[in-house]
This record gives C-alpha cells, sequence and structure tokens, in this order.
C-alpha cells in the first residue's frame, strides 16, 4: 500500500466518523438541541473539504466549487456552536445568516467565472482573515464566558470552558499544518513533502474526530450553558462594618442553610436569598474571603465532603452527589485544589 492511497483511506474513515457523530448529536437527547444541531451541520461541512482527500479534483464542477466555498462556513459554524454552548439563552435567528455572506459571494463567483489563479488568490487571502477574525472571536467568548461562571455559578462550567478551550486549540493546530502545506509547492519535487504533510493532517484529524466521538459518548453534560444577559460584578464600596456584618450573615447561612448542596446555587440565587445585591455579595467574598463565587461555594462542598468520606458505607460518587457536585471530575479537581489529594488518597490516610 503506498502512502497516497493510506491516506486516501483514513481520509475515507475520517467522513465516515463525522457523518456518524453528526447523525448521534441531531439524534441523541439533550436539553441543548441548538448547540447539536450547529455542531452536527459544522462536522458535515467540513466532512465535504475531508472528501477532497480521496475524491480527487473535480475542476470546473458544482461540487468543486462547493467544497472550496464551505470552508468559508467552518469558522462561522464553530463560532456560532461555541456561543450556544457557553449561553443557555443563545437562540439562532435571522441575524445570524449574515455570518454566510463570503460563503453566497464566492459561490456565487465560482459559479460565474471557473476558478482562475486570480480569484482563487482572492479566496485564499479573504479565507485567511476570516479565520482569524472568527478564531479571536471565539477565544473573546471564552475569555469572558470563563470570567462569568467564576463569578456567578458553582455548577461544572469549567468543565465546558476546558472542552472548548481544548477543541479550539486543536483547531489551530490542524490550521498551522494546513497553513504549512500551503508554502510547499506542488511540483514533482516536492511530491514527496506533499504526501508527509498530508499524513500529518489526515492522521491529527483522524485522531480529533475519535476524540470527539468519545467526548460525546461518555461526557454529555457538556452542553451546559450560563445566562448571557449576565454582567461582569463590578466592585461597589461598601463600609468596613457593613462589610463585616454581610460576611458574618453570609457565613451563618451557609453554614446553617446549606445553600452550596444545590448543583444550581449561583451567586443571583445566594444574593436573593441573603438580600444582597449581586455586587455586595461578590464584594463581599472578594475582600474578606478572597474567592470568587466558584471556588467559595466549593470550599463548603469540600470541608462537607471530607466529613462524608469517613462513612465507609457512602461510595465516592455518592458523596460527590450529596455535597451539591454533578460530576465526578469537577468534584476531583476542586477537593485536589482544597486538599492537595484526591478524595480516594483522602479516605485512605483517615484510615
Amino acid at each position: 500500500m503506498t502512502i497516497a492511497s493510506f491516506i486516501e483511506d483514513i481520509g475515507k474513515i475520517i467522513v465516515f466518523l463525522m457523518m456518524l457523530l453528526s447523525v448521534f448529536l441531531v439524534t441523541s437527547k439533550s436539553s441543548k438541541k441548538v448547540s447539536n444541531y450547529i455542531f452536527a451541520v459544522f462536522i458535515l461541512i467540513t466532512a465535504i473539504d475531508f472528501t477532497g482527500l480521496f475524491l480527487g479534483n473535480f475542476r470546473n464542477s458544482s461540487f468543486l466549487n462547493l467544497k472550496i466555498g464551505s470552508v468559508l462556513l467552518q469558522m462561522p459554524l464553530y463560532y456560532l456552536y461555541v456561543q450556544s454552548v457557553c449561553y443557555l439563552n443563545f437562540k439562532l435567528s435571522a441575524k445570524h445568516l449574515w455570518h454566510a455572506l463570503l460563503f453566497v459571494i464566492f459561490i456565487g463567483i465560482f459559479s460565474i467565472n471557473t476558478i482562475t489563479e486570480t480569484t482563487f488568490l482572492l479566496y485564499e487571502i479573504v479565507s485567511s482573515l476570516q479565520y482569524y477574525y472568527y478564531i479571536t472571536a471565539v477565544f473573546i467568548t471564552l475569555y469572558k464566558f470563563k470570567k462569568l461562571y467564576i463569578e456567578n455559578y458553582a455548577a461544572n462550567h469549567k468543565m465546558m470552558y476546558k472542552w472548548l478551550f481544548q477543541t479550539t486549540i486543536l483547531f489551530l493546530i490542524g490550521n498551522t499544518f494546513v497553513k504549512i502545506r500551503t508554502f510547499i509547492p506542488s511540483d514533482n519535487n516536492n511530491s514527496n513533502a506533499l504526501l508527509v504533510i498530508n499524513l500529518m493532517i489526515t492522521t491529527f484529524a483522524l485522531s480529533v474526530i475519535s476524540w470527539f466521538v468519545l467526548k460525546a459518548l461518555y461526557q454529555p453534560r457538556l452542553f451546559l450553558g450560563i445566562d448571557k444577559e449576565i454582567l461582569p460584578v463590578k466592585p461597589v464600596k461598601i463600609s468596613t462594618k457593613q462589610g463585616v456584618e454581610n460576611l458574618e450573615k453570609m457565613t451563618v447561612f451557609m453554614q446553617t442553610e446549606k445553600p452550596y448542596l444545590n448543583p444550581e446555587i449561583s451567586l443571583q440565587k445566594l444574593a436573593l436569598a441573603l438580600g444582597f445585591s449581586d455586587k455586595q455579595l461578590s464584594q463581599v467574598m472578594n475582600q474578606y474571603t478572597g474567592k470568587h463565587f466558584f471556588d467559595y461555594v466549593n470550599e463548603y462542598r469540600i470541608k462537607d465532603a471530607k466529613e462524608l468520606l469517613k462513612n465507609k458505607e457512602l461510595t465516592v460518587l455518592e458523596v460527590l452527589y450529596d455535597v451539591g457536585f454533578n460530576s465526578k471530575s469537577s468534584f476531583y479537581t476542586a477537593f485536589k485544589k482544597e486538599t492537595n489529594q484526591t478524595p480516594t488518597s483522602y479516605r485512605k490516610s483517615i484510615g
């Protein structure tokens, strides 16, 4: 088997897995169907691009126009996917159609005229600019999302942020491989170099899509969200006396009512229960405990967890649910951050 035929076979596997994952996302039961649908379309559009690995070039054909033009839909779809996963109140609307404008323009250009060197060069410049525009927009979205969930939520949004951040980094790496390929002249003298870089691209893509499939199967809770309308909390001035009184009230409430046992507790819900404003509560936490809401709530959960772990009849899974966590990974991360031990090693250490 030659390298070229091996690359073609990998390409077929990649496209098959992408189609399989798309079907899974569309048919699976989820509270965030919009996110799944957008990601499914993104994967299908990307699959069209990968068909070039084994279908060859259909020059001057409608399929070639679609294959090349579809690249201009990939990053807009991924950006919308990130938005929909991060924010539970995200809704697709007619205003989002402008993200497909470049795709429509170039499909029109390719349909009217043949794909010449000039039009293809223009396409490459525009597609590169579009890629970096959207990748920047994605990182800005993730930055804002992380800031909001740390200040306002104690649910397992960190896992979702990690998933989106890792996926974006993987796309950056894949795009780097593609950019390197563009600098290799397509002539007989460089045929081996092109084969090697194509093999690297296809192997990397196969690894990524396999990772996607495993994530979809084993971590369905990745598709949570936060309220997009919440703004980052800005500090407010409170007197030392008032701050101490608020801290005492907050501490007593946390110890007696234990609101942290609710996995969906948020800064807004706790502030409402205490009769504080969001800004007051955030300021008290930051100024007198040195913690954001996310870490402050988890501190109480871990304290309770340490007591429950003394009961050997309870499993670690039962403990994490009892103290307000909703996933094993978030519990282990928070527990190790507070104690420098895993729950299992902590249980062993206390005999």
